[in-house]
């Protein structure tokens, strides 16, 4: 099968997942007496720890929380996928890279970086 064949091939394809999901969800909403669980909240359950991302503390936030506990020269602050991780110096004076739990801004790991 030629390559031109192939490509065509895997678009349908994925054309026709996404048209498929699609339909899933426009269909209207049946009313029952008991409630019934959608495919989308049967499937996507948010992490314990991450929480909805519209409920995460903001950077400004994270800073403030970061200082209280001592860190000083602070930067770099990071969203990433399960929290933030933020650059800072601890009370020894050592550069250190901070894993922040992001809707009560706890740090939950300090790494100590070997450069400055």
């Amino acid at each position: 099968m030629s390559n031109r064949i192939k490509k065509s091939a895997i678009a349908l394809t994925l054309g026709g997942a996404v048209a498929m999901a699609g339909l899933a969800f426009a269909q209207p909403a049946q009313v029952t007496s008991a409630p019934v669980a959608t495919l989308a909240q049967a499937t996507v359950a948010p992490t314990a720890a991450a929480g909805e991302k519209n409920q995460w503390l903001n950077l400004r936030q994270i800073y403030d929380r970061i200082e209280a506990t001592g860190y000083t020269d602070i930067r770099e602050i990071e969203r990433e996928r399960d929290g933030y991780e933020a650059k800072a110096r601890n009370a020894q004076g050592q550069s250190v890279k901070l894993y922040i739990e992001p809707l009560e801004g706890r740090i939950v790991r300090e790494k100590t970086r070997d450069r400055d």
